[in-house]
C-alpha cells in the first residue's frame, strides 16, 4: 500500500492541506481562506477558532478529494505563519483574545521605548532579532496588559501562548500537547537561540510567566499524534515535523548548504540565507534566527523580511479594483508603455521591513503624471517586489562577503514571469524557479518524512527537485543602478514623511 506525507500549511490568509508522494509531487491540495480583522489602523487580527475550523475542514476535504485511506498517511508536518500569536486558557482551550497577526503594529510605541532604553543589543545577543512589534513577545505582553483578567490568569498558571503551530497541535490533540519547534520559538523574542531555551531575562522584560511557554523540540522528530474521530476517521497519524513557513520554504528549496538562499513571495516577502551551524550576528540589519533542528544539529540563517509582497498584488485586486484576479497583473503590466523609473510604488502598508525598519511608513505612489494609467501602477507594484528583494540581497551580500549569484524563488508571485525576470534583472543574479513553487508545504513534508524514514536523507530529496525555469539578468548595469537609485530615493523620501506622521 503506497504511503504519503501530509502537510498542514497555516498561512497568513488561508489554511491548506497538501499531500505529497515519494517523488515529492503534490497528489492533492485543498485550501480555504479565513478572515482578517482590522479593528484600528495598523492593527491586524485573526480568529483562532476560525483558523482551527478551517484547518479541520481542509484536512477532511483533501482526504476526500484524494481518495487516500488515512492509514496511508505515514506522517504529517505542520508549517505556519510565524509571529502571529494566540493566548488561550490551557484548561478550556478558549482564546482570551483574537490572534494578533505578525503585520500588526500596535506595539510600535512600546518598541520605541525599549530602543530608548538601549536594549537593542540585548535583543540581538540573546534572540538574534531586532526590537520590532513584528515579533510575538510584545504582542503577548499587550494581551496580558490589556485584556481584562488575562494577567491574573497567566500568573495563576492558567494561560498558554503559542504561535499558530502550537495552537493547531493543541487542538489536534484535544488539549493534550503544548508544543513548538526551534524555528517558531526563535521568532517570539523570548527564546535564546544560543542555549535553545526560553530566556528568563526576556520573559521578565515582557512580564510573561514561563508557565505560558510551549515545550520546544527540534523541527524534525515526533511531536504528537492526531487521533480524533472527526479527522482521519480516528486513525492515528503522527506529527513528525514542525517549522515556521519561511524556514520551511528554505528547506523545501533544498538550501542545505551555507551560502544558499531563497526568496519567497507570499503575503510578505522573505529572503533567507543558510549560514551553517555558527550563529554569527548580522552587521547589516538582518535577523539572525534558527532555520531548523535536524539530526541533533541546528542550522542558522540570515533573514530579511518585507511586510508586503503578494499582499500588494491582492491590494490591486481587492481594494483598488484594478484587476479581477492576481494572475491578471501580469497581463496588464505587460501593456504598460511608460518606461521603468517614472512610477514607483512603495508598498509599505504595514511599514518598511528589512533593511529599513520603519514601523510608521505607509504605502505611497511616486512619480504619477497625467499620462500615467492603471497599467503603469500595476507594473510598478510588481516591480516593487524586485526592488525589495534587492534591498535584502545587498545586505546579505555584505554579511556573506560575496554577491549572490543564484537566488531560488517561490511563492505565488514567483509564477509571474514579469516579477521573476525583474528580480533577476534588478538583483543581477540568476533567479531559479522550481516546478513545485509550493516549497513551504514541501519543507514541512520533508522534515516529517525524514523523521520516519520516508526519505532516507537530504540527498534523496535533492534528487527529486525539478527546475521549471532559470531567469538570467538581461538588464545592463547602468540601467540596473539607475532604477535602484530611484527606488532608494523614494524610500528615503517616504521615511522623511513618516518621521512627522507617527500615530
Amino acid at each position: 500500500m503506497e504511503e504519503y506525507i501530509l502537510t498542514i500549511d497555516e498561512g497568513t490568509t488561508s489554511a491548506r492541506a497538501v499531500i505529497f508522494n515519494k517523488n515529492s509531487e503534490i497528489v492533492a491540495m485543498c485550501g480555504k481562506e479565513f478572515a482578517q480583522y482590522y479593528p484600528e489602523p495598523g492593527w491586524v487580527e485573526q480568529d483562532p477558532k476560525e483558523i482551527w475550523l478551517t484547518t479541520k475542514e481542509v484536512i477532511n476535504r483533501v482526504m476526500l478529494q484524494s481518495g487516500i485511506d488515512p492509514k496511508q498517511i505515514k506522517a504529517a508536518g505542520i508549517t505556519n505563519q510565524r509571529e502571529t500569536v494566540v493566548v488561550f486558557d490551557k484548561n478550556t482551550g478558549e482564546p482570551v483574545y483574537n490572534a494578533i497577526g505578525w503585520a500588526d503594529r500596535r506595539t510600535a510605541p512600546y518598541c520605541d521605548e525599549l530602543k530608548k532604553q538601549g536594549l537593542e543589543k540585548m535583543f540581538i545577543d540573546k534572540t538574534g532579532l531586532l526590537i520590532d512589534g513584528y515579533f510575538s513577545g510584545t504582542e503577548i505582553k499587550w494581551i496580558l496588559d490589556n485584556v481584562p483578567g488575562a494577567r491574573e490568569k497567566a500568573e495563576a498558571g492558567d494561560l498558554y501562548f503559542s504561535n499558530i503551530d502550537g495552537w493547531i497541535m493543541y487542538k489536534l490533540t484535544e488539549g493534550e500537547c503544548h508544543l513548538t519547534d526551534y524555528s517558531n520559538a526563535s521568532r517570539t523574542q523570548c527564546f535564546n537561540i544560543h542555549t535553545l531555551e526560553w530566556d528568563d531575562d526576556m520573559l521578565k522584560l515582557f512580564t510573561i510567566p514561563k508557565s505560558m511557554c510551549p515545550t520546544v523540540l527540534p523541527s524534525s522528530g515526533h511531536f504528537c499524534t492526531i487521533e480524533r474521530h472527526d479527522i482521519f476517521s480516528g486513525v492515528a497519524v503522527p506529527i513528525e515535523g514542525c517549522i515556521g513557513d519561511q524556514q520551511s520554504a528554505t528547506f523545501g528549496q533544498c538550501c542545505f548548504e551555507p551560502g544558499m538562499c531563497k526568496m519567497t513571495f507570499g503575503t510578505a516577502g522573505c529572503m533567507l540565507m543558510n549560514i551553517g551551524d555558527k550563529p554569527i550576528p548580522s552587521k547589516n540589519n538582518l535577523l539572525l534566527t534558527i532555520g531548523w533542528g535536524l539530526d541533533g544539529e541546528v542550522d542558522y540563517i540570515y533573514e530579511g523580511t518585507v511586510y508586503n509582497a503578494g499582499s500588494s498584488i491582492q491590494w490591486l485586486r481587492d481594494e483598488m479594483d484594478l484587476i479581477d484576479t492576481t494572475p491578471d497583473s501580469e497581463y496588464f503590466a505587460a501593456k504598460s508603455i511608460l518606461p521603468r523609473g517614472y512610477v514607483y510604488v512603495v508598498p509599505a502598508f504595514s511599514g518598511l521591513g528589512a533593511p529599513w525598519y520603519d514601523s510608521y511608513a505607509r504605502a505611497t505612489i511616486f512619480g504619477l503624471h497625467r499620462g500615467a494609467n492603471k497599467n503603469d501602477i500595476i507594473k510598478a507594484t510588481l516591480d516593487s517586489l524586485g526592488y525589495q528583494t534587492r534591498d535584502i540581497a545587498n545586505a546579505m551580500a555584505k554579511d556573506a562577503g560575496a554577491p549572490i549569484k543564484l537566488l531560488r524563488i517561490d511563492g505565488g508571485a514567483a509564477n509571474n514571469n514579469i516579477v521573476a525576470q525583474f528580480v533577476a534583472d534588478i538583483v543581477g543574479a540568476d533567479a531559479e524557479r522550481p516546478v513545485n513553487v509550493e516549497t513551504t508545504a514541501a519543507g514541512a513534508a520533508y522534515l516529517a518524512g525524514l523523521s520516519v524514514g520516508y526519505w532516507k536523507d537530504k540527498n534523496e530529496i535533492v534528487e527529486y527537485r525539478k527546475i521549471d525555469r532559470l531567469f538570467h539578468p538581461q538588464m545592463d548595469e547602468k540601467m540596473r543602478e539607475e532604477l535602484y537609485a530611484g527606488w532608494v530615493n523614494c524610500v528615503e523620501s517616504l521615511m522623511i514623511w513618516s518621521k512627522n506622521a507617527k500615530r
